[in-house]
């Protein structure tokens, strides 16, 4: 499983011209040999490599597959807002990143104190999650469920003009 999490320090790398790079190689295809991106950057593929690597080992970039959840059995996404008291928030934001369903989960300024995005076989399935699981983590006063009906983007092909 693939995680990305910034943590509490909210700290995040400097990074170079060439990082960026590397980074926009991989976002247009992670299975690019180091070879092939060095050759394109005019680097050695050593050098790739070992940024590539540093880049991976901090969080910065992950190579993935990524898969389409209706493809996969999952036929109901939704986006939950919640609403959670300011005390508990960080141990809330923990609790519903552990749910197996939950697929995203920030905390945020304005309607909702943090938005999760839940990937589900069906509307039972949905059901569980906000009645049984969700109902459970102590410090949420209330949600807002967000069905998504249909898929229109999803890019990792950002950040790097």
């Amino acid at each position: 499983m693939a995680l990305r999490s910034m943590g509490s320090s909210g700290r995040r790398p400097v990074l170079d011209d060439l990082d960026k790079a590397i980074i926009k190689a991989l976002q247009l295809d992670g299975r690019r040999p180091y070879a092939q991106i060095g050759r394109e950057l005019k680097v050695p593929e050593a050098t790739v490599r070992q940024r590539a690597e540093r880049l991976i080992t901090r969080g910065v970039v992950q190579v993935v597959g990524v898969t389409d959840p209706l493809a996969m059995g999952f036929g109901q996404p939704a986006f939950i807002g919640l609403h959670v008291d300011a005390a508990k928030i960080e141990a809330v934001a923990d609790a519903v990143a552990a749910l197996d369903e939950v697929t995203y989960v920030v905390i945020t300024a304005g309607r909702f104190d943090m938005i999760c995005e839940v990937v589900c076989e069906d509307n039972e399935h949905l059901l569980r999650v906000l009645s049984e699981d969700l109902a459970r983590i102590d410090g949420i006063s209330g949600t807002e469920t967000m069905v998504e009906l249909r898929f229109v983007k999803e890019s990792y092909r950002w950040g790097t003009r």
